[in-house]
C-alpha cells in the first residue's frame, strides 16, 4: 500500500487543519502557506493523484468539486476568486492528491506564474 499523502492524513484527522467545509465527498481547509488573503484548498476525500490522471468515472466528482468551490468561496465572503490546480511537479504540485486552490481577497494579476 502506498504511503498516505498529507491530505489523506488531514482527511483521517491524523494531522490538524483549519477546516472551513466538509461533507461526505470533499474537504476544504486553509492553506498553511497562503498566497492571497483567502487561500483555501478543496480536496476530494477519494484520492485522485492529479487532474490528468482522473478517469471518465471521476466526472461526477469533478463537477461536484467545481460547484462546491463556488459555494466555499461564497461562504468565505469572496465576490471574485481564482481556482488553480497544479498538475505534476513541473507545474508546482507538491502533494499528489488532487486539490484545488481557491484564492481571493485581493486583485489577482495575470499571468499568474
Amino acid at each position: 500500500m502506498a504511503d498516505k499523502t498529507l491530505f489523506s492524513k488531514i482527511i483521517d484527522r491524523e494531522i490538524p487543519a483549519n477546516i472551513v467545509y466538509e461533507d461526505e465527498l470533499c474537504l476544504a481547509f486553509h492553506d498553511i502557506n497562503p498566497q492571497a488573503p483567502v487561500h483555501v484548498l478543496l480536496i476530494p476525500k477519494r484520492p485522485i493523484v492529479k487532474l490528468s490522471e482522473a478517469a471518465s468515472g471521476d466526472q461526477p466528482l469533478l463537477g461536484y468539486l467545481m460547484l462546491k468551490a463556488g459555494e466555499v468561496a461564497k461562504k468565505l465572503g469572496l465576490k471574485s476568486f481564482r481556482i488553480v490546480s497544479n498538475d505534476g511537479a513541473d507545474a508546482g504540485q507538491t502533494v499528489f492528491h488532487l486539490h484545488f486552490h481557491i484564492l481571493g481577497g485581493r486583485p489577482l494579476s495575470w499571468p499568474p506564474g
